[in-house]
């Protein structure tokens, strides 16, 4: 695909994949983007990795309850559903261009490491289901949990199938780095539409509207994403405390396996200014091999304060 200014050509040949952690991210990161790719004459699709209900505290305040059961949390995630149609359809894509995973919202971290499972498999299927030649999903260093764990997921998903698909990554939580991004310029009435599709979010705009609408009124900035590895030398991100140390993991994953090592027994060297390698086996060609500290402690916090690595 065409690289414009650091952005793909959109075109009738565009098949656009929008890859969504949750209901709203498809609107808050790529609602321009859809609507561009459209006014080209391209397709889009939706591909919902959690119905987004894992959500209790506006729960309780819309639904008036303390306890959310489980039977509670799929009619949370249902009504989520139903926003997120709405939400498509004011952007201009048809309810049926929506595919869900129906992944455990708050739980991809769980599912990406979880051993001998089919996670990334079931990834690449559902991006090999309707052959999109673009992607959009979520920032490696995005703050959320979910977000940085699907960036992972459709990493290693890409680098099992046998095409070329360009790839851009969306920061929704977080800051950007210092890195080149392109962003987006709306035509008029576009940023209109998208704010439109916004309030179709009504369980999410009850407590945050503000925070919302803040998000949504970002100029949209995209990166591009390269299938080869860029940190060959294994170097890690983290000087954690020594204190903290007992209670972290770092994991490694790539298309094919996952290990995990407590801190202390991980293989690590140190050089003489305080940084950590990863001292481990990393090949040098398009395989993407991607680390994570996991903190086993109970937290009450969403952010994931430590975020992923490329390998």
């Amino acid at each position: 695909m065409d690289v414009v200014n650091g952005m793909p050509w959109l075109s009738a040949q565009t098949r656009l994949l929008v890859v969504a952690p949750h209901p709203d991210d498809e609107t808050i990161a790529t609602g321009l983007l859809i609507q561009q790719v459209l006014a080209a004459g391209g397709e889009v699709r939706v591909l919902l990795l959690t119905a987004g209900d894992n959500n209790p505290w506006p729960q309780r305040w819309i639904e008036r309850r303390l306890r959310i059961g489980h039977e509670d949390r799929q009619r949370w995630g249902r009504r989520r559903m139903g926003e997120l149609g709405q939400a498509m359809r004011r952007l201009g894509v048809p309810s049926e261009a929506l595919q869900a995973m129906h992944w455990p919202d708050m739980g991809l971290t769980d599912l990406l490491l979880r051993p001998g499972n089919d996670t990334i498999a079931a990834m690449a299927a559902a991006i090999n289901r309707w052959t999109p030649n673009l992607i959009a999903m979520p920032a490696l260093g995005d703050r959320h949990p979910d977000h940085g764990a699907a960036h992972v997921l459709v990493r290693l998903a890409l680098a099992q199938l046998d095409r070329k698909i360009s790839a851009m990554a969306y920061l929704v939580h977080g800051r950007p780095g210092g890195g080149g991004h392109a962003q987006i310029t709306p035509s008029p009435g576009q940023l209109t539409v998208k704010l439109q599709a916004l309030t179709a979010h009504r369980s999410q705009m009850t407590l945050s509207a503000k925070r919302m609408r803040r998000m949504a009124e970002r100029p949209e900035r995209y990166e591009l994403v390269s299938t080869r590895a860029t940190n060959l030398d294994g170097a890690l991100p983290w000087r954690p405390p020594l204190a903290l140390r007992p209670w972290l993991r770092l994991v490694v994953v790539d298309s094919s396996d996952a290990r995990s090592w407590r801190w202390n027994d991980a293989p690590i060297r140190r050089d003489g200014a305080g940084a950590f390698y990863f001292a481990g086996a990393v090949e040098t060609d398009a395989v993407p091999r991607f680390a994570k500290l996991v903190w086993d402690l109970p937290a009450w916090w969403v952010v994931d304060h430590w975020g992923w690595c490329v390998l």
